[in-house]
């Protein structure tokens, strides 16, 4: 009887034959390869650190084979090898990563291995960060959701990570937008070597996630074929007909150490070792495909060679890889991008900041339909607290502008993955600046860092927008200026305007920007009039990051500010050069890119600097600018650096407190004035 003339149950049959067949496979290529690391470790032959996923490749391997590879996705954590395999991760390329080589996925030896990316495959850069790819496949599978594609989005991670908040924050977010993800727990028993009575109350983590409406929870035995197969299947189905997220909790045993470098001897008992021991899925599945009447013993025992000859080679092939070039090492912190700046054309109607943010906002969207907004309260009637997302949802749909739950992880973690996607552009926004911290791993461990830890595989265009400054009553929680702790971080560029006209071309060059930028606005400058409202730039007109601006030309005294001080300081310097002092003011509009050559240009000029900002003093990014023009305009100066900021203190509430915290009008010109006479 031909294949074409067999009964649907005997194709059903072969069908699940074969991919049975594939499933033990993939999981002895995963545990022979653990095999083949743990000897090199141990030999001190090329890399010194890797974690086992031994006990774990059933759930790994079913999850990945029941998924079609290249065009489905997955964000596996660092005991998922199993996954990577399963998807289509060459033995090779995981041995090179392993030996921190030069391989063209998985980094190429700029993360540790089992830190899976393959853009070909859909496997974003994973990093080490407990639970933190849980809120970026929300984002990725909420880019696939508003595209209206039918693929499915994977997400592991050990029970360890369901004690993060992240966790949590992405199962709401999924639950609240149906999302076609399903996120799977390889439940061990252990986090490192925290036993699960001490990681979860009650013990089970299905019961405490079960409030989540439309969540499907499968708890199930991660070494038994058939429940494995039949909850990813299901779960699989579910993503791809668009009715919402499913979670496995898959119970597996974990064999060998948490890693390399970790002695479970220290922790665990004889009797834990022993029990572990017993749940290995690989004999167990051996014998079912044996009893089954799938494969004999002598067909498992010729895979067995056949593979073990594969992984042997693999390791060869990789040890082949070149290391990198160590010149390459700060390779990849930006992705090139080259923005021509357009005239602006003073005759236009004058604007105050909010309208030309909102304005900007506006044109970008119709004029880019991949252009997403979300954050807390900036949809529908609402606009965010300060207006500037007032109507785009109107204009533009619920998809394209919509409310985020109150939770700065999940804001930036959702940009990350909807930018990591890259079908669109997502524009979030943070309420208040002062409130990031909550948010500020997703933000430095893994935004920040994504285009550099893959290689440059992977990158995320994302702005982030953040009202921030005081001068408003907001007191120490409304009140922040927080340019000096992002400035340290490397891969974001930061951007603060001081006038209208800035903010909009700068807000356009944000966004046509491939990598990741942090815009700063100063509440109190929105509806600002005297000196922000500007003539409104046209549609086309955009301002490059990292080109500072001479405000004022002066002879005297540079000053060199940003923000809502150089407002404060165009007003002092009108008034100082009527007793003769002349003042430059140099905005320097981006933190980062940081236009030096501007400062240096006209500190040399002068002779004297003044540096003011609004954040305090110890630590501001002052310190950083005196810096340079002390190492490369020492020479031409004339009295040393000054800086100038508000206390180190926090902003208090009280507008006689307030004012005697924050750099004031009259600081400012007595600095200048002492200044003039050194």
């Amino acid at each position: 009887m031909t294949t074409k003339e067999a009964p649907l149950s005997e194709l059903l049959k072969q069908s699940k034959a074969s991919f049975a067949k594939r499933t033990l496979e993939v999981m002895l290529q995963t545990r022979m390869m653990d095999d083949k690391m743990g000897k090199l470790v141990r030999q001190n032959k090329g890399g010194t650190f890797f974690l086992s996923a031994a006990g774990h490749e059933m759930i790994g391997a079913i999850s990945a084979l029941t998924l079609t590879p290249e065009k489905d996705w997955g964000l596996p954590y660092y005991r998922d090898r199993a996954f990577a395999i399963g998807l289509g991760c060459t033995p090779s390329d995981l041995f090179g990563s392993f030996l921190a080589r030069a391989t063209k996925h998985h980094s190429g030896g700029r993360m540790m291995p089992e830190h899976y990316s393959h853009k070909r495959l859909h496997i974003p850069c994973q990093s080490s960060v407990v639970g933190s790819q849980m809120l970026q496949s929300a984002g990725v599978a909420k880019a696939i959701q508003l595209d209206g594609r039918d693929e499915v989005v994977y997400v592991s991670a050990g029970d360890g990570a369901t004690s993060q908040g992240d966790f949590h924050e992405a199962l709401n977010f999924a639950c609240l937008h149906k999302l076609p993800l399903i996120f799977v727990i390889q439940d061990n028993g252990w986090a490192i070597s925290v036993p699960v009575k001490e990681q979860t109350a009650g013990g089970s983590i299905d019961a405490i996630v079960k409030g989540y409406a439309g969540l499907s929870v499968h708890n199930i035995d991660g070494t038994d074929f058939i429940q494995t197969q039949e909850a990813c299947q299901k779960a699989t189905q579910k993503a791809r007909s668009g009715d919402g997220p499913s979670l496995i909790v898959a119970k597996v045993p974990r064999i060998g150490p948490h890693s390399s470098s970790d002695d479970p001897k220290k922790y665990k008992s004889q009797d834990h070792v022993d029990e572990d021991q017993k749940r290995d899925p690989i004999p167990r599945f051996e014998n079912w495909l044996i009893q089954q009447g799938i494969m004999t013993k002598d067909e498992i025992d010729a895979l067995h060679e056949k593979i073990f000859q594969d992984i042997e080679q693999a390791a060869v092939d990789a040890d082949q890889i070149p290391h990198p070039c160590p010149k390459t090492a700060k390779a990849h912190v930006f992705k090139p991008h080259k923005v021509e700046e357009t005239e602006s054309k003073d005759d236009a109607t004058s604007v105050v900041m909010v309208d030309a943010l909102n304005h900007g906002l506006d044109e970008e969207m119709k004029a880019d339909p991949s252009i997403v907004i979300f954050g807390q309260d900036v949809a529908r009637g609402k606009g965010g607290v300060f207006g500037v997302t007032r109507e785009l949802t109107s204009k533009h749909g619920e998809k394209r502008c919509f409310n985020s739950p109150l939770a700065e992880s999940t804001i930036i973690g959702i940009t990350t993955g909807m930018a990591m996607e890259g079908t669109f552009k997502p524009v979030a926004e943070v309420q208040f600046a002062d409130y990031l911290w909550t948010g500020i791993n997703q933000l430095f461990n893994e935004l920040s860092s994504i285009y550099y830890r893959s290689n440059g595989e992977w990158n995320c265009p994302a702005v982030i927008r953040m009202p921030c400054g005081g001068y408003i009553q907001g007191g120490p929680y409304h009140s922040q200026n927080i340019e000096a702790f992002l400035a340290h971080c490397p891969g974001l560029k930061i951007a603060i305007p001081s006038n209208a006209s800035d903010a909009k071309r700068l807000l356009k060059a944000a966004i046509r920007d491939p990598n990741p930028v942090i815009f700063l606005e100063h509440k109190a400058l929105y509806r600002q009039r005297v000196f922000a409202a500007r003539p409104e730039p046209a549609e086309n007109e955009v301002l490059p990051l990292g080109k500072a601006n001479i405000v004022r030309e002066g002879d005297d005294i540079t000053l060199v500010s940003w923000g809502m001080t150089v407002c404060m300081a165009h007003e002092v310097a009108t008034q100082l050069e009527k007793s003769g002092i002349s003042v430059e003011i140099i905005d320097v509009r981006t933190i980062v890119p940081l236009d030096i050559e501007t400062i240096l240009t006209s500190v040399r000029k002068t002779g004297k600097v003044l540096i003011a900002h609004e954040a305090a003093l110890s630590g501001g990014f002052g310190a950083e600018i005196a810096a340079r023009i002390a190492s490369e305009a020492f020479t031409h100066l004339d009295a040393p650096v000054k800086r100038l900021a508000s206390a180190d203190c926090p902003v208090p509430y009280a507008k006689g407190l307030e004012d005697e915290v924050l750099l004031q009008r009259d600081n400012l010109e007595q600095a200048l004035r002492d200044l003039a006479v050194f």
